[in-house]
């Protein structure tokens, strides 16, 4: 290698001025366009999209920003591939986070929201993303949501929006409906106040009608695992068996029930129903009625998250009693919170012998319990201690024809026996349940309802979208368990689109992850008036090429979007039914250790970081952390050494441009760095393993600048490439610096050269007697003698070699073994 005297002197103080060279080529990229996409003619479309983010009052943080560098790293990346990149970004601004807030400062969101997207915006410009703010959006805009009230309508009028009674949580302090994941530990994870049960009239969409495809389609989608996991979970696809129960009393009433484990019939010795069930109170005795109503209003204070998790066993009889269709036999009907009206029918069929929380429940009342299965070495006597669950290589007892069966032949003989007697047939379960999009509050886009007392719930006519959100000064919700805008009658006294009646407006608003459930598909037609997605252009940049988002999403924002992608599709409007091609969920940054927030004061806002050391270093910095897609720990400290690689570049470019350096011939071995370090970094950031492509740079720049050599342009020049999608502000300049008119990302990546990236020499493994001694660096392509020869020039290995040798084994390029 070049050990040139001509050295940089004092290399480590010669840095850049950030601030200046990031705002001057902000300024370029906006008055040059440099960041719009060809959206009417691009060739090579790509689509690059990030999660939109809430836009709080706080401002931007530092995970939000790890996340748009790390989408905008392989968005500038692909555009150095030669793809046309769009790359948007917008606010997710409806919802409870931005009205809370607002009710807490005191200031009304319409007027709250605006101004923290100007401050979200000012933030993001600065961390000089390649965003095209010509396709910009927010969910608040009626432009935007007036198109969320049109999907909600093409749902209904395709039979996939109803309304029904529903039990749902409720946090009387945030006053509006819980999901399931938004309870934690029975409270609210907004507030911690105790969360309660309500039944309320909710609009939902029937997601579960496509239950079955969401879950098929996860296998050809290029998703994170995990992610894909997740999804599969929540659908939760079981097979099993619906059996009719016949109750003994009423009449003639019948209850189904939904069972993974119709084997198992034989020892059903009671029936549970959940508390909403509405067969309960026809079956319900006079004798028991009062404590069942006892027991129905304590039930309705849990929320269904803790019915889930809660291990103390509560119930109360009914009085009524059903036959079991497999025995012959009566069997009591309970009523408990354990049983959950969302899942399967509301009902089970309760066999302790084999389910552990049966097992809990017969025990606190005394119940019947049998076994039905037994493990080997077993048999129908032996006693159970506990619920035995075990079932791969179970075998029938106590179960009349079936006995000796296993598990599996018995659970199709006993559904066929089932259904050959109309008691039974098999079935596919999901956990999955419809989409409840109601909420009881006033940040969100109003439900294009209209009630009438005549014609019923009709449609708000498309020509009349959007039903505009009013301002309304008090917007705070109360316990009614209706949305502030059912107190402004002035608003909701409409007439009826059909027959011009006096009617009443819809004063439920829609849940907001509606709103971020089609955001995607709006983007690339922002300006489109007409229409919410222009077929051509939608056809041209979509799906999405690459969606990079937080894995606290993995599962709703994720599922619904996927689901009002089908729908659409299904309803000719899209020529595909998956939304994401390729979705990653990236890591979560932490500070020492800690995560981040406001109790522990350790909260990172990017504004004074960029201030101190600029927009490319902080970008870099939070890159080499640690694995995108994991995450890392945030250490002040650690940022100045990213400066300092960056000044080393700055200060490298410099010298290769020199009058005296410019005719440099570049040194062979610095060249074979080069294109190692092209192929590493050309690797990596597709994998989006931005942190091992940061330290291949670094570690490049070492051999670069190895003994303060000056570099040759050759040398220097691809590196600027390398590092732009990573620090693009200083690498515009220099390229610039460089000669070159045009932006650096377009200039294209730098060009791998196999051969040059090919070490000459290698480490030769040398054995004497089959036992490893050392090894040597020989040229790649020694011979056998040559290889020796090296070898016995080696005192720490010639030493073992006590006399001529016998024979020598010689692989090439990997081993020798000398045979003394």
């Amino acid at each position: 290698m070049d050990k040139s005297v001509n050295a940089i002197p004092h290399e480590e103080t010669t840095g850049y001025d950030p601030t200046a060279i990031e705002e001057k080529w902000r300024r370029i990229w906006s008055e040059h366009r440099t960041n719009i996409a060809d959206i009417a003619g691009a060739a090579d479309p790509f689509y690059a999209l990030m999660m939109f983010p809430y836009p709080s009052a706080e401002g931007l943080h530092v995970g939000n920003l790890f996340a748009f560098v790390g989408n905008d790293i392989y968005g500038r990346f692909q555009r150095l591939q030669g793809h046309n990149v769009f790359e948007p970004l917008g606010y997710d601004a409806f919802g409870i986070h931005s009205e809370n807030y607002a009710l807490k400062v005191g200031q009304h969101p319409m007027e709250l929201i605006p101004q923290n997207i100007v401050n979200f915006r000012r933030q993001l410009e600065r961390a000089g993303l390649m965003v095209d703010w010509t396709k910009s959006l927010a969910t608040t805009d009626p432009d935007y949501y007036k198109w969320t009230q049109w999907v909600f309508l093409q749902l209904l009028k395709h039979g996939l929006a109803y309304k029904k009674q529903a039990a749902v949580n409720w946090c009387p302090s945030c006053k509006t409906v819980l999901a399931n994941e938004q309870v934690i530990g029975g409270a609210c994870e907004r507030c911690d106040t105790p969360v309660e049960q309500r039944f309320l009239s909710q609009w939902f969409f029937r997601i579960s009608d496509y239950a079955e495809r969401l879950l098929t389609n996860l296998d050809r989608l290029d998703w994170s695992e995990t992610t894909k996991t997740a999804q599969r979970n929540w659908i939760g696809r079981s097979e099993g068996a619906q059996i009719i129960f016949p109750a003994t009393t009423g009449g003639g009433d019948v209850i189904p029930v939904f069972t993974t484990r119709p084997d198992t019939i034989f020892g059903g010795t009671y029936l549970v129903l959940a508390p909403e069930h509405p067969m309960v109170a026809e079956l319900t005795s006079s004798v028991y009625k009062s404590a069942v109503d006892r027991y129905l209003a304590l039930s309705a204070k849990q929320d269904v998250v803790t019915r889930k998790s809660s291990t103390e066993k509560t119930g109360v009889f009914t009085g009524a009693h059903a036959t079991n269709p497999a025995t012959g036999e009566d069997i009591p009907i309970w009523i408990s919170d354990y049983v959950l009206m969302e899942y399967g029918t509301g009902a089970i069929m309760a066999v302790p012998g084999h389910d552990e929380r049966d097992f809990e429940f017969a025990s606190v009342f005394g119940l019947p319990i049998v076994r039905v299965v037994c493990a080997e070495g077993e048999d129908a006597t032996t006693p159970l201690s506990g619920a035995f669950t075990e079932s791969g290589n179970g075998v029938l007892v106590n179960s009349g024809r079936f006995d000796g069966m296993r598990v599996e032949e018995a659970k199709s003989a006993i559904v066929e026996m089932l259904t050959a007697k109309s008691s039974g047939s098999p079935i596919v379960n999901y956990r999955l349940h419809d989409w409840c999009i109601s909420r009881q509050r006033y940040w969100g886009p109003p439900i294009p309802i209209i009630y009438c007392d005549e014609c019923g719930a009709v449609p708000v006519p498309e020509d009349d979208l959007p039903v505009v959100l009013p301002y309304v000064e008090d917007f705070k919700p109360d316990d009614s368990g209706m949305s502030p805008l059912a107190r402004h009658e002035s608003w909701y006294r409409v007439a009826c689109p059909k027959c011009n009646r006096m009617a009443r407006r819809e004063t439920d608003v829609s849940d907001t992850f509606l709103d971020s459930a089609w955001y995607f598909l709006r983007y690339p037609s922002v300006g489109i008036d007409e229409v919410p997605f222009d077929p051509g252009i939608t056809q041209r940049w979509l799906p999405v090429n690459s969606y990079i988002g937080g894995n606290e999403h993995a599962v709703l924002h994720l599922l619904y979007s996927r689901f009002v992608t089908m729908v659409l599709h299904d309803m000719g409007f899209l020529g595909f039914d998956e939304p994401y091609r390729r979705f990653r969920a990236h890591g979560l940054i932490v500070r020492n250790g800690s995560k981040m927030s406001k109790s522990r004061g350790n909260v990172v806002v990017p504004d004074e970081y960029i201030d101190k050391w600029g927009a490319d270093a902080f970008r870099m910095y939070l890159m080499f952390l640690g694995p995108f897609e994991e995450g890392g720990d945030f250490r002040d400290a650690s940022i100045s050494g990213v400066k300092r690689f960056l000044d080393r570049l700055w200060a490298s470019v410099g010298a290769a441009t020199d009058q005296g350096s410019v005719d440099r011939a570049p040194d062979r071995d610095v060249m074979r760095k080069l294109h190692q370090t092209i192929r590493k970094v050309g690797d990596d950031i597709p994998r989006l393993s931005y942190n091992t492509a940061v330290a291949a740079m670094m570690e490049y720049m070492n051999v670069l600048r190895r003994g303060e050599r000056v570099p040759a342009r050759d040398e220097v020049e691809p590196v600027v490439q390398l590092v732009s999608p990573f620090a693009p502000h200083i690498a515009e300049e220099l390229w610039e610096k460089l000669g070159h008119s045009g932006s650096v990302f377009d200039s294209g990546w730098p060009a791998f050269d196999s051969d040059r990236a090919t070490d000459e020499t290698i480490s030769l493994v040398v054995q004497v007697n089959g036992k490893t001694r050392g090894t040597v660096s020989v040229a790649r392509d020694i011979g056998q003698d040559d290889a020796v020869a090296a070898a016995m020039q080696e005192p720490s290995i010639a030493k073992f070699v006590t006399g001529p040798p016998r024979k020598i084994i010689f692989v090439p390029g990997r081993l020798l073994n000398i045979v003394a």
